[in-house]
């Protein structure tokens, strides 16, 4: 499997990933350990779902899987869920990438 487990909560797809992904439903509270930082979930965030373990910024590049995935349109602080709510998607969005790949 590609990636590293994060205390049996969170698959890291790659080192430049600034997001994990909940590989069980997950509650506000619980902590996750990575090479750089312990995080501490502010809300529940249910399997499957990003959680962020920098802060992000508006306009900042969401990144999973070593790829940009999409942009903050809000603050997100470390142990935030990274949804619709505060990012959009720029996978399969042919409007909101360059040619290199990065999200405009």
């Amino acid at each position: 499997m590609k990636g590293v487990i994060l205390d049996d909560r969170g698959l890291h797809m790659a080192h430049a990933d600034n997001v994990v992904t909940a590989i069980a439903d997950l509650d506000a509270g619980m902590e996750i350990a990575s090479e750089e930082a312990t995080i501490e979930l502010v809300e529940d965030v249910p399997f499957g779902h990003k959680i962020a373990l920098t802060s992000i910024d508006p306009g900042d590049t969401i990144v999973k899987y070593g790829e940009p995935i999409g942009a903050a349109v809000e603050s997100i602080e470390p142990g935030e869920w990274v949804h619709t709510h505060n990012c959009e998607s720029a996978r399969g969005r042919g409007d909101r990438s360059t040619d290199d790949g990065e999200v405009a």
